[in-house]
């Protein structure tokens, strides 16, 4: 078998190569090219007969024909490639629209122009595609009860973006659908909600939390101190005639239904091993703010209260904010049989523990 990644070198390109070779596939990952080097997270897979890197720019119609035909026998083509931060959209949304929507476009009508009838497709849609649409169920699934309602996403949830990231997404997901159905394409559609790990980008809110844990951690360690010795002011920590910054957050309250990139990934392929295409939502059905999200991720370095560690930056606070997002994966379960195996707590403990080690406090 043979698999084509767009957006190899992100978070979930590099967890999907794993999969794909560990399954006995050839891999060719796609990257654009830059002047730094991208490929920390796939630098462990470099060296495997089984993957190849080529360059490549979905934004480019003709770069993506090329490679295709370079490959036009390939079983699986996968389109993660993605301008992803929901908050650099606000400040880049033509670049945004280009990767994220025109990108997918650009993939799709070259699998149709190639004749390409045997390639299965995945798009990586989003959760953010929701906004603030949700709908409602008792919370014991009896209609006729008098419990009090839950909220929820699954595949029958209208869209209501609240970025340009989420617009992009919402176009490439109907682009797929269209494709599908009016091309024949086999093209299905992964709705992931927010999916972390310790190879999640370091701009990102978990992550950001977990690799200041880290930071801070170190800092702590090498200045011989412990907890107690620290006193803290507006924006600074302090211990001795050293200084360490809080950590600097947007809003606290927005929920999120959080899992583990690595279980997610193989959900993707789950979805083309499926005779027939279709759309599914990828969730853990569980929701926490990022307050909680703070609480466990403290815990884990024995700080029960964080709150004098954090400062609430209005800088980081999206113009348009989507309050809640919990997913339904019903479908997936019961179609694809998959189910999340990493817990809420699992995945905060595997992020904090990576850059606590990676930043030497042990």
């Amino acid at each position: 078998m043979k698999a084509i990644v767009f957006g190899v070198t992100g978070q979930d390109g590099s967890h999907l190569s794993d999969l794909l070779l560990e399954k006995g596939y050839h891999v060719i990952g796609v990257c654009r090219r830059v002047s730094t080097d991208n490929t920390v997270r796939i630098k462990h897979v470099l060296d495997n007969p089984g993957f190849r890197l080529v360059q490549g720019d979905i934004t480019d119609a003709h770069s993506v024909i090329n490679i295709l035909k370079e490959h036009a026998d390939v079983d699986e083509i996968y389109n993660l490639a993605a301008q992803s931060h929901v908050a650099v959209s606000f400040k880049q949304p033509a670049l945004t629209w280009d990767i994220t929507g025109k990108g997918c476009l650009n993939i799709l009508q070259a699998i149709a122009d190639l004749g390409m009838a045997g390639a299965r497709y995945y798009q990586a849609s989003s959760s953010e595609m929701f906004g603030r649409n949700y709908d409602e169920r008792p919370a014991d699934g009896d209609f006729d009860s008098k419990l009090p309602v839950e909220k929820y996403q699954d595949e029958e949830t209208k869209f209501l973006p609240q970025s340009p990231y989420a617009i992009a997404k919402c176009a490439a997901h109907h682009m797929t659908r269209l494709f599908r159905e009016g091309y024949g394409i086999h093209a299905s559609a992964g709705i992931l909600f927010n999916h972390e790990g310790p190879r999640r980008g370091e701009t990102f809110v978990t992550r950001k939390i977990t690799k200041w844990i880290g930071e801070f951690s170190a800092w702590l360690k090498h200045s011989g101190l412990t907890l107690d010795h620290i006193y803290l002011d507006e924006n600074m920590i302090y211990a001795d005639e050293d200084n360490f910054p809080k950590l600097r957050l947007g809003n606290l309250e927005a929920f999120r239904d959080w899992g583990y990139a690595g279980d997610y990934v193989e959900a993707m392929w789950m979805m083309l091993q499926q005779d027939v295409p279709d759309d599914y939502v990828i969730c853990t059905g569980e929701t926490y703010t990022i307050r909680e999200f703070l609480d466990v991720a403290f815990k884990s370095i024995g700080i029960e209260d964080w709150t004098g560690y954090v400062v609430q930056d209005p800088e980081f606070y999206r113009p348009a904010e989507v309050d809640y997002l919990r997913g339904c994966n019903k479908k997936a379960t019961e179609k694809l049989g998959w189910k999340p195996r990493h817990s809420f707590e699992d995945l905060v403990k595997l992020m904090v523990d990576h850059d606590v080690k990676t930043n030497d406090y042990y």
